[in-house]
């Protein structure tokens, strides 16, 4: 068989030292699936969950991402992982992947706060209805536990600080509302259907290979592109929001530690954020130092609809519940992304020269 060149794009950023210590043995030959595996987020957690012995079975249509990481794991470990192309809107890709499968990590989304303001219709069915797909599958399928990723969104602009998971969710865009929604179907199914379930509420996760290629690119990746291409930054607003950037092993570590925990879930949501509140003004200086920039600072439009202006989470829930604590703060974080980034933005760059 051929073998596909390895791209050092898609290489493991997360070593197994990470995290093996806090799981142990619970993957060992375990079949889960991911669904968004092919995705930022689902793509470290399935480096991790291979890393670890699992089988994993990776659900994803393609729409926010690209098969070639995929194609990295397979080659890694071809015994251990399986690739379905399917929407989670789809009963019999939804069937195939959670066939035989103990746990099942549901990241796939429309991840966009901008887009599911033009596009709230199709936000709610993949987000919401998608979600209770999902959950529906996973149960009849005898999975014995599904792990949701939810979103700090749900806060809304309540100015209370920091975010804890007791307060009123007040959903102020439609991205909101859908994965609110969520939470409230993994619930409702832990309820009736026996089925464990539990709600990680993500806080502005970051790190390589996020998106950076698209008019909805998370603010980091989308600072270090236009910096890359001698191009000045865009800060919707006035730079003085404030948020919780989490570096990408900690939402892996949480996912980790919610399929390994022994504790009955019945919907649980907990905090899954740094605890650290930065402003996005604080946020390009630190990027913008560390790429060696001179001049070509920051420019200013306004503030974008259905984004909140403070959010900071209190992590106390996720570590009595699941013993989460970060292992990866902002400033070695944005180090490792900034210059992954800062290389293979440069090198697509010259490729396309």
């Amino acid at each position: 068989m051929t073998r596909r060149m390895s791209d050092p794009r898609t290489q493991p950023e997360i070593s197994p030292d990470a995290y093996r210590d806090r799981v142990q043995d619970a993957y060992q030959d375990l079949a889960v699936c991911v669904t968004g595996g092919a995705g930022f987020i689902g793509g470290h957690l399935c480096d991790a969950l291979v890393a670890l012995g699992a089988r994993v079975t990776i659900l994803d249509d393609l729409s926010n991402a690209d098969a070639r990481h995929v194609g990295t794991l397979i080659d890694r470990a071809p015994e251990h992982v399986r690739f379905i192309q399917g929407s989670i809107l789809d009963p019999s890709a939804l069937s195939e992947a959670m066939d035989g499968v103990s746990r099942v990590f549901h990241l796939a989304a429309l991840g966009s706060v901008p887009k599911s303001v033009e596009q709230p219709e199709r936000t709610w069915l993949v987000n919401a209805t998608g979600t209770m797909r999902v959950l529906k599958a996973a149960q009849q399928a005898g999975a014995s536990r599904v792990i949701y990723s939810a979103s700090s969104s749900a806060y809304g602009n309540n100015p209370t600080l920091p975010k804890r998971e007791d307060m009123a969710p007040e959903p102020e865009s439609p991205y909101a509302a859908a994965k609110y929604a969520g939470e409230s179907l993994c619930r409702s199914w832990a309820k009736c259907y026996g089925i464990d379930t539990i709600c990680l509420r993500y806080f502005n996760i970051f790190g390589t290979r996020q998106a950076a290629d698209s008019a909805y690119a998370a603010v980091i990746p989308a600072f270090i592109k236009r910096w890359v291409h001698n191009e000045s930054p865009t800060i919707f607003g006035d730079g003085g929001q404030t948020r919780d950037f989490t570096h990408v092993s900690n939402a892996v570590l949480a996912n980790l530690l919610a399929g390994a925990s022994t504790t009955n879930l019945n919907g649980e949501v907990v905090n899954i954020g740094a605890g650290v509140r930065t402003s996005v003004s604080e946020l390009a200086s630190m990027i913008h130092a560390r790429m060696g920039i001179e001049g070509l600072n920051p420019e200013h439009a306004p503030e974008r609809i259905g984004e909140v202006r403070d959010s900071v989470a209190d992590i106390t829930r996720a570590k009595e519940l699941i013993g989460y604590e970060p292992i990866t703060n902002l400033e070695d974080g944005l180090a490792t992304t900034v210059d992954w980034y800062n290389q293979a933005l440069r090198d697509e760059r010259e490729g396309a020269a």
